[in-house]
C-alpha cells in the first residue's frame, strides 16, 4: 500500500526494533513536543453548543417579538418568551451533560499501547507514545498513531473505519499502519512515524464518539415545520400588521391616535402562536431525560438523538461470546484420537504464547507445567481462517489447532466418521470444540509467509471448553420476543454448539446455520436471514453482509457485541450496541455502550427509546394542531380585517394549561410500542383538520358576535372557546385514559376553570363578563367544534391503522387496528355514551358560563359544579372510545356509571311517585347499555380487565 504521508525528517535515524528507544530518547523527544499527547474534542465545543441553542432563526423571532412587548410597557404579554429562555437554557444545559459524559467515557475508555524501550514491553497511555517508538502489535490492539512495520507474523490489519475497505489487510515489513486502525490477526512490530495533531489516531477514533445530529425522522420532521412556518410569517405577519392597523382605523389613524401599540401587540400575539417552541423543547427534553434514564441503568447513550434508533429496532443482531454467554472461556476436557507425541507440550505452548487469544490462554492451566518448547515457525490465529499453526525447532512436524470444519472440512461434520462424531456430540451439548491436528512436514518459511494449511494434517486430539450462560439472557430474549422484536445470534462458533446456547435461552433453533454455505447474493442472503435465527462460522465480513441484508428488507437493525470482529457489524447497524469490557474498537464506533455489560439493560434501552418517540409523537399533535389554527387565524383575519381575537397573555393560558405543561407529562409517560417511519404524516393527519376546525370555529364566532359586545367581551369568549375545544383535544389525544392520564387532563381543566373564576387571574389575563347571549354563542360554536374534533379523531386513527395496515407494519399506540369486528349491539351502546358524554359535556359548559350571573359568593359553587359536569362527560367520551376497541376497563366503567344513573332514576320514582316516562325511557336505555356490553357477542369482543387499555 502506498504511503500516505511522507517519512518526517526526525526519523533519519535507526532504531533497533528488539531495544527501542532509550528512556532519554524517550524524554527529549517528548520535551521536542513529539509525543502523542493531543486533546481531542469528543463533543461540541462550550460556544458551538451555546450557538446552536440560543442564536436560531426562531429564537431571533421570539425574542425580538419579546424586547418590542417590553418597549411598548406591555410585559404581561411577553410570557411566551420565558419558552424560548427555557428552551435555550435546558437545550444547553442538556447538551453540556452529554459532552461531559463522553469526556469522561473518552478519558475512562482509552486504549493503552504496548511498546518496547529499553528492550522491554510495557503499556503506556496512548498520550505518552512518542515519534520513533517501537509499537509492539498483537491481535485486538487499536494502533495509538501512524506507524510503519517492521516485523510481522501473519499481522492482518482492519482499517475499515479509516478507508471503508471492509477486508483485514496482509501487512508486511515496509508497509504503513494507520492510526485508529484494528489488528484482527498475527503480530508485528512498527515504528511510530507521526503523532499527536498530525496523526490519524484522535481524529477516527473520537469521531465515533463525538456528539453528532444523527439522522432523526423526528427532527428532520420538526425542522421541516419550522422551514414551513419561517417563509410564513414575514407575508403572515405584515398581512395581520396591516389589518390590524386597519381594524384600528387606518395606518395614519392608529399612529395618531395611539391604537397602533395595540395592533402591535395583537399582530405579535398571532406570529409567536405560529411557532411550535414547545415542540422543539419537549423533543430536547425527553431526549435528554431518556439519556438520562439509561445512564442510571449503566447505558451511555453517545448521541441523544440516537434514543429515536432505539425505538424503530425490529431485528437484534446478538453476538454468542459475551452477550448471551459471560464471555469468559474455561477449559473443558480434552478427547485424544490419536496419541502422538508431543501434544501435550503443544497445547502448553499455545497456551503461554505472547499472541494467544482468550481461548488459547485457558490452555495455561492444565499443560502450562509441560516441557517449554521454541516455535521455529508459526502462522497467527486469524478470524478468517479460523487456526493456527506452528512447528517447533528441533522436531519435524507441524501442530495445527483451530475449528474442526476449518481444518478437516465435511469430515469434521460427518457423524459416521470418528472426528465427526466427536465434534457433533461435544457441539450439541453447547460445548465449544478446538481440534489439534498434526502433519509430518514442517512448515516452510514460504508457507508460514503464504499461510498455507500444511498437507496430511490427522486429527490428534478434540479439545471443549465451556462458556457459562448469562443469567439474565434467557428473560431478556423472552421480552424481544414479546415485544416482536425479532432476534439473530450471529457467531463465529461451531454453528451446532451456538444453537445449543441458542436453546438453552429458549429460542427455538433447532439447528444452526454454517454460513460457510451462505450464498453470495445478496437478495438470497436476506432471504435465509428472514428463515433462520443461528449462525454460526460466522466472519467478520459476513456480519456486516448480514446486518445490511436485514436492512436491505426494511427491517432496522440493533447489532450488540464486544469483541474486534464484532465492529465492521456494529458501525454499519442503525444502533451499534457494544459492551464496556470490550474492544476500543468496538466501543468507538458503537451509539449505545452497556457500561457495566449487563446483556438485561438492552430492554431497558428498547423500552425507553419506545417510550420516548410514541410519546413524542402523540404531543406533537398537540403543538402542531395548534400551529395550523394559529397560522390560518392570521391569514384568515387579515384577510377578514379583523382585529385579532387573544392577548398574548390569553394565548399563555391555552398553550401552557392544553398543550404545554400536559405534554410535559405525557411525554414522560410508558409506552411500548415500536416507533414506525412517518411521524409527519400521522400527526398532520390530525393536526390540519382539527387545526382548521378551531380555526373556523373562531373565525365565525368573531362574526357573530362583534359589534354587539365589547373588545374584552369578545377576547374572552375566545379564550373560553380555544381553552374549552383544547382541553378537549389533550383528552382525544390522550387516551385510553388511565389513571396517570386522567389525573393530567383533569387538573389542566381545573387549573382552567380556576383561572377563569379567581378575580386576581382574571384581572391579570383581562377575562369579563361575556354576557348571557355570548354565553350561549360560546357554548354552540364550543360543542359544534368538540363534535367535529370527535369526528376528525375517529377518522384519522382508522386512515392510519389502514395506511400501517397496507405498509405491512404493526400501528402505533393511538392509531390501534380493530382485532375484531365490532358486534352491532356493542356498536349502539358506544353512540349512546358518546351522545351522553357529549350532552353532559354541553350541559357543563352553560352551567359553566352561568356562574357570570351568579352572585360573587356563588361563583366558586357553580363553577365546581359545572366543571365536575363538563370532566364527566369528558371522561364518559374516553369511555366510549375504550369500548369502541374492546377495553375492558371501559366496559367496567360504563356500567358501574349505567348501574349508578338506574338507581337514582329508581329513587328518584320511589321518592316523587311520579312515574314519568323520561325516567321510566332512562332506566330502559341504561339497561340496554348494560345487557349490550355483557350479553354475547359483546362478551367475546372486550379483553380482560388487567390486559385493558
Amino acid at each position: 500500500m502506498a504511503s500516505p504521508f511522507p517519512t518526517p525528517a526526525t526519523l533519519d535515524e535507526v532504531v533497533d526494533p528488539t531495544r527501542g528507544l532509550t528512556a532519554a530518547e524517550v524524554e527529549r523527544r517528548t520535551a521536542a513536543g513529539q509525543a502523542n499527547a493531543y486533546k481531542a474534542e469528543t463533543s461540541r465545543s462550550a460556544g458551538s453548543i451555546i450557538r446552536a441553542n440560543v442564536f436560531t432563526l426562531f429564537n431571533g423571532i421570539v425574542f425580538a417579538c419579546f424586547g418590542i412587548l417590553f418597549v411598548l410597557g406591555r410585559w404581561q404579554d411577553a410570557l411566551f418568551g420565558f419558552a424560548a429562555i427555557a428552551n435555550a437554557i435546558i437545550g444547553s444545559v442538556q447538551e453540556f451533560r452529554a459532552k461531559a459524559a463522553l469526556d469522561r467515557l473518552a478519558l475512562l475508555n482509552a486504549a493503552s499501547a504496548r511498546v518496547r524501550r529499553d528492550g522491554v514491553e510495557s503499556e503506556i497511555p496512548p498520550g505518552e507514545v512518542v515519534l520513533g517508538d517501537i509499537l509492539v502489535l498483537r491481535a485486538g490492539d487499536q494502533l495509538p498513531a501512524d506507524a510503519r512495520v517492521l516485523s510481522t507474523r501473519g499481522l492482518q490489519i482492519d482499517e475499515s473505519m479509516l478507508t471503508g475497505e471492509a477486508d483485514a489487510i496482509d501487512k508486511h515489513e515496509g508497509d504503513d499502519a494507520l492510526s485508529g486502525s484494528i489488528v484482527v490477526g498475527g503480530d508485528g512490530a512498527a515504528q511510530v512515524v507521526r503523532v499527536g495533531a498530525d496523526s490519524y489516531a484522535n481524529t477516527f477514533a473520537d469521531e465515533a464518539k463525538r456528539f453528532s445530529l444523527v439522522g432523526s425522522e423526528l427532527r428532520d420532521s420538526i425542522n421541516r415545520v419550522l422551514t414551513w412556518v419561517g417563509w410564513a410569517i414575514g407575508p403572515v405577519g405584515l398581512l395581520v400588521l396591516n389589518a390590524q392597523m386597519q381594524a384600528a382605523g387606518g395606518w395614519a389613524e392608529a399612529w395618531h391616535t395611539g391604537t397602533w401599540v395595540q395592533a402591535v401587540v395583537n399582530t405579535i400575539a398571532s406570529l409567536t402562536a405560529m411557532i411550535p417552541l414547545g415542540l422543539v423543547l419537549m423533543t430536547s427534553i425527553t431526549f435528554a431525560v431518556g439519556a438520562a434514564r439509561l445512564a442510571n441503568r449503566q447505558v451511555l447513550v453517545n448521541e441523544l438523538p440516537a434514543v429515536e434508533g432505539l425505538a424503530r429496532v425490529d431485528v437484534i443482531c446478538l453476538d454468542k461470546t459475551g452477550t448471551l454467554t459471560e464471555g469468559e472461556i474455561t477449559y473443558g476436557d480434552v478427547t485424544v484420537l490419536t496419541e502422538t507425541p508431543g501434544w501435550r507440550e503443544t497445547l502448553g505452548w499455545y497456551g503461554r504464547a505472547p499472541e494467544a487469544n482468550a481461548t488459547a490462554r485457558t490452555l495455561q492451566e492444565p499443560f502450562g507445567d509441560e516441557p517449554a518448547r521454541e516455535a521455529a515457525e508459526t502462522i497467527a490465529f486469524s478470524s478468517a481462517r479460523k487456526w493456527s499453526a506452528v512447528s517447533f525447532a528441533g522436531a519435524d512436524g507441524t501442530w495445527v489447532l483451530g475449528a474442526p470444519e476449518m481444518i478437516f472440512g465435511a469430515a469434521a461434520t460427518d457423524a459416521a466418521d470418528p472426528l465427526g462424531s466427536i465434534v457433533i456430540d461435544r457441539a450439541a451439548s453447547g460445548r465449544r470444540t478446538l481440534v489439534l491436528g498434526f502433519a509430518p512436514a514442517s512448515l516452510t518459511a514460504s508457507q508460514a509467509e503464504d499461510e498455507q494449511l500444511p498437507e496430511g494434517v490427522r486429527p490428534a486430539a478434540v479439545l471443549t471448553f465451556r462458556e457459562k450462560v448469562r443469567s439474565d439472557a434467557a428473560q431478556t430474549l423472552a421480552y424481544f420476543q414479546e415485544q416482536g422484536v425479532g432476534i439473530r445470534v450471529i457467531s463465529g462458533d461451531n454453528p451446532r454448539t451456538v444453537a445449543a446456547i441458542a436453546r438453552e435461552v429458549g429460542l427455538d433453533a433447532a439447528e444452526g446455520y454454517d454460513a460457510r454455505t451462505l450464498p453470495e447474493d445478496d437478495a438470497a442472503l436476506a432471504d435465509v436471514l428472514e428463515q433462520n435465527l443461528v449462525f454460526g462460522r460466522v466472519t467478520p465480513d459476513q456480519k456486516k453482509r448480514m446486518v445490511e441484508a436485514l436492512q436491505s428488507r426494511g427491517h432496522t437493525v440493533a447489532m450488540t457485541g464486544d469483541g474486534v470482529n464484532d465492529a465492521l457489524a456494529i458501525k454499519t447497524a442503525d444502533m451499534g450496541i457494544a459492551m464496556n469490557s470490550g474492544s476500543p474498537a468496538t466501543k468507538a464506533v458503537a451509539r449505545i455502550v452497556l457500561l457495566d455489560g449487563k446483556f438485561s439493560h438492552l430492554p431497558d434501552v428498547v423500552a425507553e427509546g419506545r417510550q420516548v418517540i410514541a410519546n413524542i409523537e402523540r404531543v406533537s399533535m398537540l403543538f402542531l394542531t395548534k400551529t395550523v389554527y394559529a397560522t390560518l387565524l392570521a391569514v384568515l383575519f387579515g384577510v377578514l380585517v379583523l382585529e385579532f381575537p387573544f392577548l398574548p397573555r390569553q394565548l399563555s393560558i391555552t398553550d401552557g394549561l392544553t398543550i404545554g405543561i400536559p405534554a410535559f407529562f405525557l411525554a414522560l409517560m410508558p409506552n411500548a410500542q415500536r416507533y414506525i417511519p412517518g411521524f409527519l404524516r400521522r400527526s398532520l393527519s390530525f393536526a390540519i383538520p382539527a387545526g382548521v376546525v378551531v380555526a373556523l370555529t373562531l373565525t365565525f364566532y368573531t362574526l357573530t358576535v362583534r359589534g354587539g359586545v365589547d373588545v374584552d367581551q369578545l377576547r374572552t369568549g375566545a379564550t373560553i372557546i380555544l381553552a374549552v375545544v383544547g382541553i378537549w383535544i389533550l383528552g382525544a389525544l390522550a387516551r385510553p385514559l388511565n389513571r396517570y392520564k386522567g389525573a393530567v387532563v383533569g387538573a389542566m381543566f381545573i387549573a382552567l376553570v380556576v383561572i377563569f373564576s379567581v378575580p386576581l387571574a382574571r384581572s391579570f389575563f383581562v377575562l369579563v363578563d361575556p354576557g348571557q347571549d355570548t354565553a350561549f354563542v360560546i357554548a354552540l360554536y364550543g360543542i359544534v367544534a368538540i363534535v367535529l374534533i370527535e369526528v376528525i379523531r375517529a377518522i384519522q386513527r382508522r386512515y392510519v391503522a389502514r395506511t400501517e395496515a397496507a405498509g405491512g407494519t404493526h400501528a402505533l399506540a393511538g392509531h390501534p387496528v380493530e382485532r375484531a369486528r365490532r358486534p352491532v349491539p356493542v356498536a349502539i351502546a358506544v353512540v349512546l355514551v358518546y351522545l351522553g358524554g357529549l350532552a353532559s359535556a354541553l350541559f357543563g359548559l352553560l352551567f359553566l358560563l352561568s356562574r357570570y350571573d351568579v352572585a360573587e359568593g356563588e361563583v366558586v359553587e357553580v363553577s365546581l359544579i359545572g366543571s365536575g359536569i363538563m370532566l364527566f362527560g369528558l371522561l364518559s367520551v374516553a369511555a366510549a372510545s375504550g369500548l369502541g376497541r374492546g377495553s375492558g376497563l371501559s366496559r367496567v366503567f360504563v356500567t358501574a356509571l349505567a348501574a349508578i344513573l338506574m338507581a337514582l332514576q329508581v329513587w328518584s320514582l320511589i321518592e316523587t311517585h311520579d312515574f314519568s316516562g323520561w325516567s321510566i325511557a332512562q332506566i330502559v336505555l341504561h339497561t340496554a347499555v348494560i345487557a349490550a356490553l355483557w350479553l354475547p357477542p359483546g362478551t367475546r369482543f372486550f379483553r380482560p380487565v388487567l390486559h385493558a387499555g
